[in-house]
């Protein structure tokens, strides 16, 4: 069962092949077996999965099922599961037991998902390779010895590795592309906006949002449906009507106008990522797609813009995590400041004191204007430049991720050089658009993604587009062997 897609899975439900709950023992039993090396959950919910299994398994019977129910799903563990244990994979949420669902949980849980657990990630999904989790890396099933990406590198290793058929992620620079590349799967980043936040503990307010990861488009197109929508709790949430995602995809590409940014394909790019991502676009071709050139002139400011937005976000954000209301506290503090400053401290991971720290300075008197308005500024005209490219194309294509998955601890002494392995997925953050990453080949035995980059609210053609390809070749149905 678990070499099916989340769609045979449905189908598969609806024929009554098997129940929910073979369904759902058949991937606990491989969390339990297979995830020892991997390390991709931090809890896993076994008996909560059942119940709500038989549940569904009711609902089927009475007629009352859904496209989603009876589906199981993890969820990363950024997101509040009401009593379950939500931990940011922190030190300073290690004991906080969420009182209540993330909308997207909730909105699951309406759909009949069962969900199996809480997927690994990096610390306050804070970096760009799954190290910084306080409860150790995860691996990626492709090689052991080399990273799943970050920050939802939990998520994307528990799909490749087929011991979840699929799983949420959030993505705040690309940290549902990146990981998804780097093992073989597919995550979309929706719209800034079309995925309500609320539940969903933050980073960086107003780059975060929540997507599918999955093994194809269509799987993804399944779990959009039922996670995009208005949200009155979100502010940042928008009232846009959401597409039949499922209906879409089908859709012919002849016509399609292919943007290929040129900043993309320059220095420091791995030769072999190249040549599959060209052979990627050859397959366009020759559904009918057109490549255009595109220049995108402000998109190498994306890192350092992106690298003072986020920090800063960051470090409004963290400051309610003082060791008073909720979380880490340090024993016996002396007195107020002690209890503030030792409980961050040994709560905190090194690169999360880091993002504070960059933060707190860019945002202090004085030096506000010179930064954090000026990489706002920089982020407006790298909007720009890709709603301009918008007019003299449909999508905008090019490599996920610069090279595949580095060897872990190859780039943890180099905060600069692990930066810059999100130089693709960044600038779609700053300017609110969504993309994805489709596995797109391998390289030396690991995967390679290619990211394919849309307007606003135009997941729908997205999903088409990457659809359309996975017809043609069948890279997002390859298993690392350990787990086939």
């Amino acid at each position: 069962m678990h070499r099916k897609t989340l769609i045979e899975l449905r189908d598969g439900l609806q024929r009554g092949d098997f129940s929910s709950v073979e369904l759902t023992e058949h991937f606990l039993h491989r969390i339990d077996t297979r995830d020892r090396e991997l390390n991709a959950f931090i809890t896993v919910t076994g008996e909560l999965a059942l119940a709500a299994a038989r549940e569904a398994d009711r609902r089927r019977a009475a007629g009352q099922a859904g496209p989603l129910t009876g589906l199981p799903v993890a969820h990363k563990d950024i997101f509040c599961t009401d009593g379950v244990r939500t931990s940011c994979a922190s030190r300073m949420l290690d004991n906080f037991i969420a009182p209540y669902d993330a909308t997207v949980v909730e909105r699951f849980k309406m759909a009949g998902v069962v969900m199996l657990g809480k997927t690994n990630m990096d610390e306050f999904a804070m970096g760009s390779s799954n190290e910084t989790s306080f409860y150790g890396p995860v691996r990626n099933p492709w090689d052991p010895e080399r990273v799943s990406g970050g920050s939802s590198g939990g998520s994307a290793a528990a799909v490749a590795a087929r011991l979840a058929p699929a799983a949420t992620g959030t993505d705040t620079g690309g940290s549902i592309r990146q990981p998804a590349a780097l093992c073989g799967v597919t995550g979309l980043k929706p719209t800034y906006g079309r995925v309500s936040r609320w539940g969903m503990i933050a980073f960086a307010s107003s780059l975060d949002q929540g997507g599918p990861i999955a093994q194809s488009a269509a799987d993804c197109a399944l779990l959009l449906g039922a996670m995009a929508g208005f949200d009155e709790r979100d502010s940042t949430c928008m009232e846009q009507p959401v597409d039949d995602y499922l209906a879409a995809l089908e859709r012919p590409l002849d016509g399609l106008r292919i943007g290929l940014a040129r900043p993309f394909f320059g220095e420091g790019l791995d030769a072999g990522v190249e040549r599959r991502v060209r052979e990627a676009l050859a397959v366009y071709e020759g559904l009918g797609a057109t490549l255009v050139d595109i220049d995108l002139p402000h998109v190498h400011l994306s890192v350092p813009a992106y690298y003072v937005v986020a920090p800063a976000e960051c470090s409004s954000n963290l400051s309610r995590y003082d060791g008073v209301r909720f979380g880490y506290r340090c024993q016996d503090p002396q007195n107020l400041l002690d209890l503030y400053t030792r409980s961050r401290g040994e709560a905190f991971g090194e690169e999360v004191k880091r993002r504070i720290m960059v933060g707190t300075y860019a945002l202090s008197a004085g030096y506000y204007d010179a930064y954090y308005l000026k990489a706002q500024k920089v982020r407006r005209l790298i909007r720009d430049d890709f709603l301009a490219a918008f007019e003299q194309v449909d999508v905008l294509m090019g490599p996920t991720t610069p090279t595949p998955a580095f060897r872990l601890g190859e780039k943890a002494a180099d905060p600069i050089g692990m930066y810059l392995s999100d130089i693709y997925t960044i600038a779609v953050n700053l300017a609110g658009l969504p993309a994805l990453s489709i596995p797109a080949g391998q390289v030396d035995g690991l995967p390679v993604g290619l990211q394919i980059i849309g307007n606003h609210w135009d997941e729908a053609r997205l999903l088409n587009v990457a659809h359309r390809f996975q017809q043609e070749t069948d890279w997002h149905r390859a298993i690392p062997a350990d787990y086939a």
